[in-house]
């Protein structure tokens, strides 16, 4: 059931719980142009029943939102709703709205408010961002217009992070504003986000707080809200399910011994920022679209006939898909 604006915040303290999938886009066709649909519902199946994680993050920086038009967009949406809730009609399914205006922001809100989406994020906007005020602004303009839980997406890709004075205003102020995926890697303004706003629900995907006990002092969800988990494991080797299963329970000495025995921490120092960083531009953090699908292709997943990203982000290099291949090998996820 949808949580409307009213209902967000006691939806969101109960829903968002394990493991949230950001979906690629599989693109064809000349210059990547299409979308391979067969591709992508094979995507979800594989994320919702393969895998069994119990949540979706549509449309977003993996996803390559800036390269797709509106109704790609919704009808990506909609396809996810579609194939995921025949596998498991549970399934928490997140969108992201972010769009370069108010008003394209509120046609994508509206429809997955009305497609069955349980909660739209809306990341930090990438123009004319005048600080945190103009963020307000931003949330309060789809907020009066909308009855959906509202998500924050606070990540350095945008250009601009909010403070967490900046967030905290936002969450008193909007009251459909329930959580925040906070992809910034600052740790410390997360838990004092924590102590302004102390009923938002906070992902923070520096993952190491988790291991320090965050999730047991409330500060941080138990959630992963919008990841690429499906990098990380096969149905065969379900590595970051067992490992996020001890943090859940609070071993989190067995969780922490498991993730060096797995490899799993080995495998994040060995991809370094393989899908975060392009070397020409060392200093921006983006979401490489054709790094994570690559690694897709490596577990043998779908990711369409154009493999790359849609400008204007550029084709990964044979270096980065050699990394990232030697990564996988170490972990033992594909053969040598």
């Amino acid at each position: 059931m949808v949580a409307t604006a009213r209902e967000a915040r006691e939806w969101a303290r109960n829903a968002l719980r394990g493991i949230g999938d950001s979906l690629y886009t599989p693109f064809c066709g000349m210059d990547g142009d299409d979308i391979d649909w067969d591709a992508y519902r094979t995507l979800v199946r594989y994320c919702v029943g393969d895998l069994g994680h119990p949540m979706l993050w549509c449309t977003s920086g993996i996803g390559e939102f800036w390269s797709l038009t509106l109704d790609e967009r919704k009808r990506l949406l909609e396809v996810a709703i579609e194939e995921a809730r025949a596998v498991n009609p549970g399934v928490v399914v997140q969108a992201c709205t972010a769009a370069m205006s108010a008003k394209d922001c509120l046609e994508l809100t509206l429809h997955a408010q009305q497609a069955g989406a349980d909660i739209a994020y809306i990341q930090t906007p990438m123009m004319e961002t005048h600080g945190g005020e103009g963020v307000l602004r931003f949330f309060r303009y789809i907020a009066d217009r909308t009855d959906i839980a509202l998500g924050m997406f606070n990540s350095p890709s945008s250009g601009y992070v909010l403070t967490p004075e900046e967030s905290a205003r936002i969450y008193d102020e909007v009251p459909a504003v329930c959580a925040t995926k906070e992809g910034a890697f600052r740790p410390a303004s997360s838990r004092l986000l924590h102590d302004m706003a102390p009923g938002l629900v906070i992902w923070e995907c520096d993952t190491t707080v988790y291991r320090a006990g965050w999730l047991r002092a409330g500060i941080v969800c138990p959630a992963q809200l919008g990841t690429a988990g499906y990098l990380y494991e096969t149905p065969q080797r379900r590595l970051l399910t067992e490992y996020w299963d001890l943090v859940l329970r609070d071993k989190l000495v067995e969780a922490m011994d498991y993730g060096r025995d797995s490899g799993l921490d080995q495998f994040d120092i060995d991809l370094g920022s393989c899908f975060t960083c392009y070397p020409a531009r060392p200093d921006y953090f983006t979401h490489w679209g054709g790094a994570f699908k690559y690694a897709a292709s490596l577990l043998g997943l779908p990711v369409g006939a154009y493999p790359h990203s849609r400008p204007p982000q550029a084709e990964l290099p044979a270096a980065t898909r050699d990394r990232i291949k030697q990564a996988y090998h170490r972990l033992g996820l594909i053969e040598a």
